[in-house]
C-alpha cells in the first residue's frame, strides 16, 4: 500500500529535537504521584518525543491482593483506545480498494436491518444512526458482559432493533458501530480484527503488547481492574473481551501506545490524503462540526493542536494524547474505573508540560463559607439543573447523574476533586447578580449559569422503626440484573449489580433518598409482604420484584 510522501516523512524526521523543560521530570513525578495512591490501583505514563520515549512512570498496584506492583511492563485493558487501531485496519483496506468509505454496511452484512442506507464512514465516524449495544437499557450487567460472544452473537443483540437516528442525520458515540466495523474487516480479510489488527499494525511496528484481550499471551504481565481508588478497591465487574471486539478489546502498555502513535502520525501507517480524513472533524448535514474523525478526536491542549481518544472499560480508564506541533505523544493507563484522578487531566497536564505550556498548579484553600453564600443555588445549564450547596463544610456542585465536591483555590476559582481540569468561577453579572462560570477541560469555557433559583429543600429525614427497615433488607430482581438491600452501619444501603453500595435516607418510611445521585427506591406492599422495590432516577422508574 501506499504510504505518505518520502518528502513528507523526510520533513517530519527532520524537526530538530527541542529540549523538555529544564524541571520536566519533577513536576511530571508530582503529576503522577497526585494521580494514584502508592496502595492501591496504579497508574502508567509514557511520553515521547519526536519518536523517542523520554519519560515513564508508574505508581499503584496491579494487583492490591498480591502486593504487585505496577512496571512499564505491566499491560492495561485500553477500552476505547481499540478504535484507531480498528480504525486504521479499514483504512489500510480503503487504500488497498478493498472498501471503500460510502460502501453500505449491507455490502458486507447483507442481513443487517437498514444497512442498505448505512455507509463505512458513518460506522467510522459515529453518525450511523444505529442503537449502541452498551446504552441498552440492562444489557450492560455481568450475566451479559461475563460469557463469551462470536462476532455474529454479539451483533445479533442489536441488529434488528430499530434505528435511534436516520443514518447521517446525527452524532452520536456507538460501539455498535465498531462491533461493525470488525465485522467488516472479518468479511474482508477471512480472519478474526484483531489477527488484522497485529498482522498489520502492531507486528509491523513493533508493539509487542498491543493485542486482544483474550490472547493466550495476556496472563501474568496484566494488571487487575478496580471499582475504587484505595486499598480496598473492589475488582471491577466481570467482562469477556468478546463484548467489546472492535469497540474496545485491546490491552497494552502506555509505553507501546505512544510507539503506536509515533508511527501514526508520522506517516508509516496511512496514506496522507486518508490519514488527514481519519483526524478531521465529521461536517453534520447543517453545516456544523462533530469533534469527532474516525476513531480519533481532534482538539487543543493550551492553544496547541491535538488528537487523540480515551478509553473505559470494567475496571480501566484510558487516555492517549499527540500534540503535532512539539511532536509530542502521551499515553496514560490506570487500573480503576473510579481512580483518584482521570487519565483524561493526567495526559493533558503532562502533555503540556513537554511543550513547555503547564496548566497553572493551584493551592488548595480553606472554605470560606461567608464567601460562597450569596451564590448557593440552583443553576441551569442546556435545560439540566446543577445546584450549588455546602454540606458539612464542604462545597458540593450537585448534577443530576452525580456529585462533585469543590476545592476552594482562590480568586473565587472552585476545581472539581483535587486533581482535575474542571473548575468553576463565581462572579457577578453585569447587574450585580450571582453567576458560575464553567469550565471543563482547563482552558475552554463550556458555559456561563445564571442563578435560577434558591437550593431546592430536602425532605427531612424521618425516623423509621428498625423492624421496619428489616422487612426491606434481601434481593430484588430487576430487567437490569438484582438489586441487594442490607443493613449497614447507620442505615439501609442499596446496590445493583456491577454498582458500589450506596446508603438510604429515608423521607417517609416506605421510601429512602439514594445518597450521592439524585434518585428514590420506594418499597411496596402487597397483602401484608414486600413484594417489589422501585427506582425511580431522571423520570424513569425501574421495578425490582423481591426474590
Amino acid at each position: 500500500m501506499g504510504l505518505a510522501s518520502a518528502g513528507m516523512m523526510a520533513l517530519l524526521l527532520a524537526v530538530p529535537a527541542a529540549a523538555l523543560p529544564k524541571d520536566f521530570k519533577a513536576q511530571a513525578d508530582a503529576i503522577v504521584a497526585a494521580s494514584a495512591a502508592a496502595d492501591g490501583p496504579g497508574i502508567q505514563v509514557a511520553v515521547s518525543e519526536h519518536a523517542r520515549i523520554v519519560y515513564t512512570a508508574e505508581r499503584g498496584m496491579a494487583d492490591i491482593a498480591a502486593r504487585r506492583p505496577i512496571t512499564v511492563a505491566t499491560e492495561f485493558r485500553i477500552g476505547s483506545i481499540t478504535k484507531q487501531f480498528a480504525s486504521a485496519v479499514l483504512l489500510q483496506m480503503v487504500a488497498e480498494g478493498k472498501v471503500a468509505l460510502d460502501d453500505p454496511l449491507a455490502k458486507f452484512l447483507p442481513t443487517f436491518l437498514g444497512g442498505k442506507g448505512i455507509t463505512v464512514r458513518q460506522l467510522l465516524n459515529h453518525t450511523s444512526g444505529i442503537q449502541s449495544y452498551t446504552d441498552i437499557p440492562g444489557w450492560m450487567v455481568v450475566a451479559n458482559t461475563a460469557r463469551p460472544y462470536s462476532t455474529e452473537q454479539l451483533i445479533a443483540v442489536f441488529k434488528d432493533l430499530p434505528p435511534v437516528k436516520k443514518p447521517g442525520e446525527a452524532w452520536s458515540y456507538n460501539n455498535s458501530g465498531y462491533v461493525l466495523v470488525g465485522a467488516i474487516i472479518e468479511a474482508v480479510a477471512k480472519r478474526p480484527w484483531h489477527e488484522e489488527v497485529a498482522r498489520r499494525l502492531a507486528g509491523p511496528n513493533r508493539l509487542a503488547s498491543i493485542r486482544y484481550g483474550k490472547d493466550p499471551a495476556v496472563g501474568p504481565a496484566m494488571a487487575t481492574g478496580y471499582a475504587g481508588a484505595d486499598a480496598k478497591a473492589p475488582v471491577g465487574q466481570a467482562i469477556d473481551m468478546s463484548v467489546p471486539a472492535a469497540a474496545g478489546a485491546l490491552v497494552g502498555t502506555a509505553s507501546d501506545l505512544t510507539r503506536w502513535d509515533d508511527a501514526l502520525h508520522r506517516g508509516k501507517v496511512l496514506t496522507a490524503p486518508i490519514y488527514a480524513q481519519m483526524i478531521a472533524p465529521t461536517r453534520m448535514p447543517d453545516g456544523s462540526t462533530a469533534p469527532y474523525g474516525f476513531g480519533l478526536i481532534p482538539g487543543k491542549v493550551r492553544g496547541l493542536a491535538s488528537v487523540g481518544h480515551s478509553g473505559g472499560i470494567f475496571g480501566f480508564l484510558s487516555d492517549t494524547l499527540y500534540l503535532s506541533g512539539p511532536d509530542i505523544s502521551v499515553a496514560v493507563l490506570v487500573n480503576s474505573d473510579e481512580p483518584q484522578s482521570g487519565p483524561g487531566a493526567v495526559s493533558r497536564k503532562l502533555a503540556a508540560l513537554a511543550a513547555g505550556k503547564p496548566y497553572p498548579v493551584f493551592t488548595p484553600q480553606p472554605l470560606d463559607k461567608a464567601a460562597v453564600e450569596p451564590f448557593l443555588g440552583t443553576y441551569t445549564l442546556r435545560g439540566e439543573d446543577r445546584v450549588l450547596k455546602v454540606e458539612k463544610d464542604e462545597l458540593i456542585w450537585q448534577r443530576t447523574d452525580g456529585r462533585t465536591t469543590l476545592i476552594p483555590v482562590g480568586d473565587g476559582r472552585y476545581t472539581m476533586g483535587k486533581a482535575g481540569l474542571s473548575w468553576i468561577v463565581l462572579s457577578r453579572d453585569a447587574a450585580g447578580k450571582p453567576q458560575v462560570a464553567l469550565f471543563d477541560d482547563g482552558e475552554n469555557i463550556d458555559g456561563t449559569l445564571a442563578r435560577t433559583g434558591p437550593v431546592p429543600v430536602e425532605a427531612a429525614a424521618v425516623d423509621v422503626p428498625a423492624a421496619t427497615l428489616a422487612r426491606y433488607v434481601g434481593t430484588y430482581t430487576a430487567p437490569t440484573g438484582r438489586v441487594t438491600v442490607a443493613q449497614g452501619t447507620s442505615g439501609l444501603t442499596v446496590q445493583l449489580t456491577g454498582q458500589p453500595a450506596l446508603a438510604l435516607r429515608p423521607v417517609s418510611t416506605t421510601e429512602f433518598a439514594v445518597e450521592k445521585v439524585e434518585a428514590r427506591v420506594r418499597f411496596v406492599e402487597e397483602g401484608g409482604r414486600i413484594v417489589r422495590l422501585e427506582i425511580v432516577q431522571g423520570g424513569q422508574t425501574l421495578p425490582a420484584t423481591r426474590d
